[in-house]
């Protein structure tokens, strides 16, 4: 081998390790729970997330430009620490979509979550005013029915309202971004 080839290979491999590293550590994906163990305000997935609950976002494609945006309606029952999630959702284009999550706290700000287009199971935590959880989501056979890995935060401000932001991987690479906020209902 050549000294040509070597140092390509060197640089190749190189920029290989800085992009997993700069993904691990300082992306999106490279947060944990313990970045937000002393933030304020704290984030009790019984009392912010519960009752009827009001969302809109947006979801941006691979290259960054929104593809679709929706508002949706939230229903939040809590029985201790189980809690049913059901999600209705009406997209732009006029297609709705219904998820109900069903959700089991643990006592150590963890919990773990199922829905019927979840294989497995989603686990998080929670932590200061953030929660954050991994899952694997079965797109419907509308939008190719390919099984995405997701990465969902979720962020308590100050007023109460819950800012979501989500991406979505297949094969490793970013093929979805959602952003939305979540607030409580108006009762008139």
């Amino acid at each position: 081998m050549n000294d040509a080839v070597f140092f390509f290979l060197l640089g190749a491999a190189v920029v290989v390790f800085l992009k997993v590293l700069r993904r691990r550590v300082a992306d999106f994906s490279g947060q944990k729970a313990d970045d937000y163990a002393d933030d304020f305000p704290r984030f009790d997935m019984r009392e912010h997330l519960n009752g009827k609950m009001l969302c809109d976002g947006v979801i941006f494609g691979p290259l960054g430009r929104v593809t679709s945006t929706f508002e949706a309606d939230f229903d939040i029952v809590w029985e201790g620490n189980s809690g049913t999630i059901k999600e209705h959702f009406h997209y732009n284009d006029g297609s709705t979509q219904h998820r109900e999550w069903r959700l089991e706290l643990d006592d150590d700000d963890g919990f773990v979550a199922h829905a019927d287009d979840v294989p497995g199971k989603a686990s998080g935590s929670i932590a200061g005013p953030a929660v954050l959880f991994n899952y694997k989501i079965k797109l419907p056979a509308a939008s190719g029915g390919h099984t995405l890995k997701a990465f969902d935060c979720m962020y308590l401000t100050k007023s109460g309202i819950i800012v979501n932001r989500s991406q979505f991987r297949k094969f490793g690479f970013r093929v979805a971004e959602l952003v939305a906020t979540i607030r409580k209902k108006e009762t008139a």
